[in-house]
């Protein structure tokens, strides 16, 4: 690729004309992440499981900005409902270009009160789902001869675990294992894949029902303060575009620089 062939800045970010499928958009960083390539010109399928409501809203604000989105119900857990939001993107936009695995679960329960259910159930929403999703998307681009993008949303605890995730901080460092594999295998047609490892995001009443959790982080975090799912948002959309044309297998952590600060 000549110089010549590189896009100019004003369109590093440019998404327009490219189709991205969002799962678990009905909740915080999923809709902050969907609003961001709304803005960036793509056409979105916002992914939800049981918060219609909130995925219609979504899709309405794009679309009240000029953008193009449908929402779309599937269980990331089950292949069929996966093909159908795979065609959900054909039918509404001519295809998928993008890949953001947001959807997980978060429950908190110490190690020695973990069933096997609870265990099972962590690893088919965080790393089953994320694996389905993405054989789908990597087989309906490799049938269309082009490539794509993958963002798989993990976590900082996927590389430091917390008292009460165990099982979930071991599902986000399955998923980063995952992306590096993925992007190792699929890097020959033209398919990246990269995560990002969020920090602690603000949502609605975590201040008054976590107070001495959010002190503690603010006190650690080397910028002071929570992340907001803008921050996530701007790093997906980063790795979606153009401008990160040449990683794949890197882990993006977003996290205000806790992870900077010695562990011991």
């Amino acid at each position: 690729m000549s110089g010549a062939d590189f896009p100019p800045v004003s369109k590093l970010l440019d998404l327009s004309g490219r189709t991205a499928i969002v799962t678990g958009a009905s909740g915080g960083i999923g809709s902050g992440i969907a609003r961001r390539l709304g803005e960036a010109g793509a056409n979105v399928v916002c992914h939800y499981h049981g918060n219609r409501e909130a995925a219609d809203a979504l899709a309405s604000a794009i679309k009240a900005k000029g953008g193009k989105a449908v929402p779309a119900k599937a269980d990331v857990q089950s292949a069929d409902d996966i093909h159908r939001l795979i065609e959900t993107a054909a039918a509404e936009f001519g295809g998928v270009d993008i890949l953001v695995n947001n959807a997980g679960i978060q429950p908190v329960k110490m190690f020695t009160d973990l069933s096997e259910a609870d265990w099972t159930q962590m690893m088919a929403a965080n790393v089953a789902g994320p694996f389905l999703l993405v054989r789908a998307f990597a087989d309906a681009l490799r049938k269309e001869g082009r490539g794509g993008a993958v963002v798989n949303i993990a976590s900082i605890e996927g590389h430091n675990p917390a008292p009460g995730h165990g099982h979930y901080a071991t599902s986000k460092a399955a998923l980063l294992m995952f992306t590096r594999a993925a992007a190792m295998e699929l890097g020959q047609f033209g398919i990246r894949v990269n995560s990002i490892s969020p920090g602690l995001i603000h949502r609605d009443g975590i201040e008054e029902g976590w107070p001495e959790g959010v002190a503690r982080w603010k006190a650690a975090a080397a910028l002071g303060r929570l992340g907001r799912p803008e921050d996530i948002a701007d790093a997906a959309l980063f790795l979606a575009s153009d401008a990160a044309r040449w990683i794949t297998g890197t882990d993006l952590v977003v996290d205000g620089g806790v992870t900077a600060r010695p562990t011991w």
